[in-house]
């Protein structure tokens, strides 16, 4: 009887009316009793805590050890991988013949990330057993630069691949489609400018770098199309395809998808599992193999919404010719924090190994302490130089471990699912002689919101074979902090508020909230807040030069 109630209100579809606090202890006390609990719907809370904790979840001190007792814990887990693999096997059976072998693929990746995850046995580091990353193993870009370059560059760019990561749609700024088919500048999409990029690389130095795209699902079939454009460029184009994983309902832990397709009705059932990715999707295009037989020896990977990630010579010089004899199998280009940047990851020492820190992995007591600049002073732009040789021999020993990263999101009908991803740059401490270079700002340019799209369309920019620069008028070579509210958030809306895009040579910070637009030629300097109250709207008109002001919501223009 008790145990019929503990699974009705715990395991019933409706359970708003117990907090999560209440299910913890409820699952708490079923532990403790010894219930049956082969119920599939119950193995989330029992077996993982520290999902719980990812997730905001208050969970018991003794939780964890409760659950050891008697070896419950581990019973649930083969469980619950049983039901994985049967819910896996019948999708699995739909797939036509053509698309069976990387299906199965697939989900060979997927659950050895679901094996992982289960086994986890706490958090992923100790924060006492972080240690600082040695001065050695961070270098000055400068040092690297004063080295100089070889007369023939030719020779280095023999050695490499550029890949860029482009499996991300546009649609946190109301776009439809790949991202990287946004227009950027000059009716340049972010594609465009790293075909022009390459390929002006390629005549200056009669070289043949080949760009790679890693694709998703979600953008193969749109940029496939728009490749036909580069034909007559001189830059060869390969892509491949990042895995498709199935969404997993945070209730069940199975699957949310019901059959493979990824259109209609299932459009939401699967995802593509982050940029960790590609180690093991680059490795099974069969693309990594073809560029070692040509003799290439280091992949250049970056975001390909990073628009100062540029392929640089004196970064791959130091690969290829290291100075000390012993070859570098992975860098990571980091660059010191602003204030825009204290969630990102960092580089520490752990184990003896140089290893990628993010802020989910930081205990809650530890997240001031991880955003100061004081102790951790930079960060990954994602910029990363790995050995294609090293990436063989990893993948075939199955030596690639990157901590997992919980994603939960709701789906359009209100259903909560966990998605499980991984990092590019958390597989750093598998590589031998890893290294981490701080680079010049100019090197991370992210456009992720229409904030950082106005910053690149702007004067603050030239564009020069697909390559921006500063200009040389900016007295102080930072980039200026902008920040655009809600009206701003969609491409379609930031372009209709903007006649023209504001001089910002000369702006420190611009804040803008509400109803607001923009006239043609305005000059922006110094500090500006606008802030266009409720029901109000200001309109900034032609010409106008803002230097310093608040502009409120009745039009009066303060000193700041």
């Amino acid at each position: 009887m008790a145990t019929r109630f503990f699974s009705s209100a715990y395991i019933g579809n409706k359970r708003e009316h117990l907090s999560k606090q209440a299910e913890i202890e409820a699952v708490l006390l079923g532990c403790q009793r010894g219930f049956s609990v082969y119920a599939q719907n119950l193995f989330l809370d029992l077996s993982l805590a520290g999902i719980l904790i990812t997730l905001g979840v208050p969970v018991p001190s003794d939780f964890t050890a409760t659950m050891s007792k008697g070896g419950i814990a581990q019973f649930e887990c083969q469980q619950l991988e049983s039901a994985m693999e049967k819910e896996l096997a019948q999708l699995l059976a739909t797939a036509s013949k053509t698309e069976y072998n990387q299906v199965k693929k697939d989900f060979e990746g997927f659950q050895k990330l679901f094996h992982s995850l289960l086994q986890r046995k706490g958090p992923s580091v100790e924060w006492e057993k972080i240690q600082k990353a040695p001065e050695d193993s961070i270098q000055s870009y400068d040092k690297i630069q004063a080295r100089g370059l070889p007369d023939d560059v030719a020779s280095l760019l023999r050695k490499l691949v550029v890949v860029k990561l482009n499996g991300g749609l546009g649609t946190s700024m109301g776009c439809k489609g790949p991202k990287s088919l946004i227009s950027v500048r000059n009716e340049n999409t972010f594609l465009d400018l790293t075909v022009l990029q390459i390929e002006h690389l390629n005549r200056t130095y009669n070289a043949d770098v080949p760009l790679v795209l890693m694709n998703s699902f979600n953008t193969d079939e749109d940029t496939k199309k728009i490749l036909q454009k580069y034909n007559h460029y001189g830059v060869k184009i390969y892509t491949f395809n990042q895995s498709r994983y199935p969404r997993i309902n945070r209730e069940s832990l199975l699957p949310v998808a019901k059959e493979l397709s990824s259109s209609g009705s299932n459009a939401e059932a699967w995802y593509p599992p982050g940029h960790g990715d590609i180690y093991a999707s680059f490795y099974n295009s069969g693309l990594l193999e073809m560029f070692l037989q040509q003799g290439k020896e280091y992949i250049f990977v970056s975001n390909i919404d990073n628009l100062g990630a540029t392929v640089d010579l004196n970064i791959l010089h130091h690969l290829l010719n290291p100075p000390n004899g012993k070859q570098c199998e992975f860098v990571m280009e980091v660059t010191d924090k602003t204030r825009a940047d204290v969630k990102g990851g960092t580089l520490i020492q752990y184990d003896g190994k140089l290893r990628l820190l993010e802020i989910a992995q930081v205990p809650k007591t530890h997240v001031d302490e991880f955003k100061s600049v004081t102790k951790f002073k930079i960060f990954n732009t994602n910029n990363l130089w790995i050995s294609l040789t090293a990436i063989e021999r990893l993948q075939k020993q199955n030596a690639i471990d990157m901590e997992i990263i919980l994603n939960p999101k709701t789906l359009d009908d209100g259903l909560n699912v966990i998605q499980l991803e991984t990092a590019v740059g958390a597989a750093i401490k598998c590589f031998e002689n890893a290294l981490g270079v701080n680079v010049p700002r100019s090197r991370f340019l992210p456009v992720k919101t229409t904030s950082d799209l106005m910053l690149v369309m702007s004067n603050l920019y030239s564009l020069n074979a697909g390559s921006l620069t500063m200009s040389e008028k900016r007295e102080f070579r930072t980039v200026p902090l902008v920040k655009l509210g809600s009206s701003f958030t969609k491409v379609q809306d930031y372009l209709t508020r903007l006649e023209s895009i504001p001089d910002i040579i000369e702006l420190d910070h611009l804040t803008v909230s509400g109803d607001v637009t923009f006239g043609k030629h305005v000059v922006l300097k110094g500090t500006v807040i606008i802030i266009a109250n409720h029901g109000d709207r200001i309109d900034i008109p032609p010409g106008a030069i803002l230097e310093n002001k608040i502009v409120s919501g009745n039009l009066r223009i303060l000193d700041h």
